[in-house]
């Protein structure tokens, strides 16, 4: 099968069939004669057909180039016309999709909050939010399947990876009502590290995060099941298989007969973060981190602290490979 020219060589190719001149082709290109030259013998090759005659005296298209040269035409034509459409729903951050990956509640009360902003700011991009399981702490960024990500760090550092902290909020103990922790206003991690917990199926280094393993001392994991949703976690709960932590905003957006939410004392926060892929980066997706960044400074979230332009490792201990 032959390659298709690249547009480059066929406007080389219009602008000689046009003028009928190497000489004026090349000044109006701005390359050298010779080059063109070269050029156009390259794409008769490339189609396997004389597109020029040529004499010392005059050049002249053959039948091939006649055809070639409408062709060309249309085909640049084209490429103009969507060129231009493309640049227009582009300007104002309008035009296209913008796939917004998250996990369970995402951003808490501060989700609704973007989205009505950013559709009001770029009412002619098309939302579309995507849900991921616990098994992708990147929400889709790593296949490149969405744009940009609510995320819930630590995640492993990656060049194509940004990432800026939205807010904290304070970890939780979730049980079932039925146990005796359920009925005690606060517990320590210390409190429970004999409990059966539920483990989330995902990456050991972020499993091992919401196992809260950095704060067991020498206290290693029972696991009493793994799972790979929040839907999945609780049942898992209500069934007394074991016990998780999981952040405070979780227990107005999951609550259920059985459960019982308790605080805890000395465990590290749970950051929400806003991340998006540095080698992919559009303007839809800068108009969405910034409404994101504005919203977040207006401490909107109960129990959480705005944590703007704070960076990630001032609130969560970096995790590297």
């Amino acid at each position: 099968m032959t390659d298709a020219p690249e547009l480059r060589v066929l406007r080389y190719f219009v602008a000689v069939a046009e003028e009928l001149h190497f000489g004026r082709a090349a000044a109006r290109l701005h390359i050298s004669q010779p080059s063109l030259s070269v050029q156009i013998r390259k794409l008769e090759h490339t189609l396997g057909a004389q597109l020029l005659e040529r004499t010392s005296r005059r050049v002249e298209l053959t039948p091939a180039g006649v055809v070639l040269l409408e062709e060309a035409h249309r085909l640049l034509v084209g490429v103009e016309r969507l060129t231009a459409a493309t640049r227009r729903a582009a300007a104002n951050g309008g035009g296209g999709t913008l796939v917004v990956g998250f996990q369970a509640n995402a951003a808490a009360e501060l989700t609704p909050r973007i989205l009505a902003a950013f559709q009001a700011r770029c009412p002619r991009v098309q939302l579309e939010m995507r849900s991921h399981d616990f098994a992708d702490p990147y929400v889709g960024l790593s296949t490149g399947s969405v744009d940009v990500a609510f995320v819930r760090p630590p995640v492993l550092v990656q060049g194509w990876l940004s990432m800026e902290t939205l807010f904290v909020e304070p970890r939780v103990l979730v049980t079932s009502s039925e146990s005796p922790l359920a009925t005690r206003d606060r517990v320590t991690v210390e409190d429970v590290v004999d409990q059966p917990f539920v483990g989330r199926r995902a990456p050991e280094y972020w499993r091992d995060f919401w196992l809260a393993v950095d704060s067991r001392g020498p206290h290693t994991v029972r696991l009493g099941a793994e799972v790979v949703s929040v839907d999945e976690c609780f049942e898992a709960i209500l069934s007394r298989r074991g016990v998780a932590f999981t952040q405070a905003s979780t227990q107005r957006y999951y609550d259920r007969p059985g459960l019982a939410f308790v605080p805890v004392e000395g465990l590290p926060p749970s950051p929400v973060a806003i991340a998006w892929r540095n080698d992919m980066e559009a303007q839809p997706v800068r108009d969405f981190v910034d409404t994101a960044r504005v919203l977040a400074s207006l401490d909107l979230v109960p129990s959480a602290t705005p944590a703007v332009g704070t960076p990630l490792t001032a609130t969560i201990a970096a995790v590297a490979r």
